[in-house]
């Protein structure tokens, strides 16, 4: 029973990191009722390390493009949004809030995306630069350590302000997110070695593998659909899991 909740964990983690519902906040809230000796935010926090090497394998090129420095728009944006979020997320983690809280904060984000499609169709675009958005994006991708809050549906909304098509806002949102899990897992190796037990390596695993099943899927749907849709979608699916968060 043990093992299997574990898979179930890593599972969740690979699908939901990529949408705009909380995977922090599902796996804390199954965590919480399910393991006894694990701190279900640490735990949720480890899991992204899954995820992380999902995105650092699909797009390898552009991560081999970032270290070459041969785009360094690319590089100053990821740079910009890591140091903010860092900045923002570990006081939050030092001092958590609830889930009330980050469900209350998801429904916002999700509120915003509905918005932000009203805008597009109306043609009413904003002319924030790739710098700002970088800013605004690492903010709220440092709120996203509050469970409930969604991390990718944070950043989907940030980035959906600025002029850039839907596969380019699920690429950046998923780029943005290697920095920030880079350094909470180099903390985790450090200061909470209990993670990296047997269980926790099988639900790495499934993290990994079907979180690049859906990256992959994620991406291909994006191209095909205009950016209303996009942003309508997922500011729905925002909202969806706010009202999960409330229930529970």
């Amino acid at each position: 029973m043990l093992v299997l909740t574990y898979i179930i964990l890593g599972i969740l983690q690979g699908v939901f990191e990529w949408l705009p519902i909380s995977s922090e906040g599902v796996l804390v809230l199954i965590s919480h009722f399910f393991l006894e000796d694990v701190n279900p935010i640490d735990l949720a926090l480890f899991l992204h390390s899954g995820t992380f090497f999902a995105v650092l394998l699909y797009f390898r090129k552009d991560w081999k493009d970032i270290f070459l420095m041969r785009n360094k728009r690319l590089t100053y944006f990821l740079i910009i949004s890591a140091v903010i979020s860092l900045a923002v997320g570990w006081p939050l983690y030092k001092f958590i809030g609830s889930a009330v809280l980050g469900s209350g904060l998801l429904f916002l984000t999700g509120f915003g995306l509905l918005l932000t499609a009203f805008f597009h169709k109306k043609k009413i675009t904003s002319n924030l630069s790739f710098n700002k958005l970088a800013a605004i994006a690492g903010f709220l991708q440092g709120l996203a350590v509050i469970p409930g809050m969604s991390r990718s549906g944070a950043t989907i909304f940030a980035l959906s302000l600025g002029k850039i098509n839907p596969p380019r806002v699920l690429k950046l949102s998923y780029l943005m997110s290697l920095p920030v899990v880079f350094a909470s897992n180099i903390y985790f190796l450090s200061a909470k070695p209990a993670l990296f037990s047997v269980n926790g390596l099988i639900a790495f695993i499934f993290s990994f593998l079907i979180g690049i099943l859906t990256l992959h899927f994620l991406l291909k749907f994006s191209q095909k659909i205009n950016f209303f849709k996009f942003t309508l979608i997922f500011g729905l699916l925002c909202l969806l899991g706010a009202g999960i968060g409330f229930l529970f």
